[in-house]
């Protein structure tokens, strides 16, 4: 399953971020360092099912369709908030970096309304940048990983003297427990002409390039405007998309979104996360003060900004910056079926340029052991096995090896 980190300064709205994607009831409070200690859970990619266009009734069981739309689960982590000199150990910066360094992919929460000051505390609105604290956080996560790389140049050197291993390989042995690649370290190396240059001659300015490219080859980040209902964020949210650009910045009210999402679980409302309405069901059966909430959630977040953000910071992490596409694998190529009938069962997240084998190897390592070739079941054409998969592809793999009893 995929890892999501969420990042950022205490009082972001990280944690109200998280609840609203994995409907959990993480302590919410307006004072530093609420979240002491990571908080997982599972939300959902939404992505249009393939169940519409081959008309038929889907029956998932790895994954959920609502409306003819797929939610693929995902881990999601919520660090607590980092401060400066969290390289150092400054608030268990170290355990938390580390953990953030297991994700994927990185979710970087600013609150745009500007109402935290540099320590994360909060301020009058305006008053605070968030451009300030995303770098603030930045450069303590670029400090860590360059403080990894020193604390490991003795193990680096005896791989590439010992072993004559080359740099590239001897790397990849310390930064792959972080989810560091060989291309990511082949990428590093060229961005920062380091590859020509002996590892004993790097200087300190070397170890830091490297590690930077490295934090952002590993770990593709989307930065989440946050508390986007509030009127002062509009200036600071141009400011980011100035800096960063539109692709990485995403406008969110997690807020909001945590309003609907629980507005809908109390079966007051329909509403599907990303969607850009909600149809109260019974207006009746609301108080005033929940009249006055979803009143302020149309005025402030989804006639301005059409959407609250939350599931589109979601998908642009994961299909735009990770470049993942949705498989369906099948038994039955005719019938889009498991050996139980089960129609469009499951859904995979691949990323780009994967094979059939790659899918056989995500399923079970049984139909990768026994993989003969595959099937496209939409057309039912045989696939070459160097053929490179597209998203909503439905996909029988074809084995010489019997499925093991459950």
């Amino acid at each position: 399953m995929l890892k999501v980190g969420i990042i950022g300064k205490t009082n972001a709205g990280k944690t109200t971020f998280f609840n609203a994607v994995t409907m959990l009831n993480a302590e919410i409070s307006n004072y530093p360092f609420t979240t002491k200690t990571p908080t997982y859970g599972v939300g959902y990619l939404k992505t249009a099912c393939v169940c519409r266009e081959l008309g038929v009734k889907d029956t998932p069981k790895n994954s959920t369709c609502i409306d003819g739309w797929r939610f693929i689960p995902v881990e999601v982590i919520d660090l607590p908030g980092l401060i400066k000199g969290a390289s150092e150990g400054a608030g268990l910066g170290i355990q938390f970096i580390s953990i953030a360094a297991q994700a994927d992919v990185l979710l970087h929460v600013v609150d745009a309304s500007g109402s935290i000051d540099s320590n994360g505390k909060i301020c009058e609105p305006g008053l605070g940048s968030p451009l300030a604290d995303y770098y603030d956080i930045e450069e303590e996560i670029i400090k860590w990983y360059t403080k990894n790389l020193v604390e490991n140049a003795e193990k680096v050197s005896r791989l590439i003297d010992a072993k004559s291993m080359p740099l590239g390989k001897a790397l990849f042995e310390i930064l792959s427990g972080i989810k560091v690649t060989e291309k990511n370290i082949a990428d590093a190396l060229s961005r920062t002409k380091l590859s020509g240059v002996e590892f004993g001659e790097w200087e300190d300015e070397d170890f830091r390039a490297f590690a930077s490219e490295i934090r952002y080859l590993s770990k593709p980040t989307i930065i989440v405007a946050n508390k986007m209902d509030m009127p002062v964020s509009e200036r600071n949210f141009k400011g980011l998309q100035d800096t960063f650009g539109e692709a990485f910045v995403v406008p969110v009210s997690a807020d909001v979104e945590l309003v609907l999402r629980r507005a809908e679980k109390l079966g007051l409302i329909s509403y599907i996360p990303g969607e850009e309405i909600f149809k109260i069901k019974d207006a009746s059966m609301l108080s005033a003060k929940q009249k006055w909430a979803l009143d302020y959630v149309r005025g402030r977040m989804l006639d301005k900004w059409l959407r609250t953000g939350v599931d589109l910071a979601m998908s642009a992490a994961i299909f735009k910056l990770m470049r993942m596409n949705v498989i369906y694998p099948v038994e039955d190529a005719k019938k889009y079926s498991d050996s139980k009938g089960n129609v469009l069962p499951d859904a995979y997240m691949l990323p780009h340029g994967s094979t059939p084998l790659d899918l056989a190897k995500a399923v079970h390592t049984h139909l990768a052991d026994g993989f003969l070739y595959a099937i496209d079941a939409t057309s039912g054409f045989r696939l070459p096995n160097d053929y490179t998969l597209r998203d909503r592809d439905v996909i029988s793999i074809v084995t010489a090896r019997k499925k093991p009893k459950a």
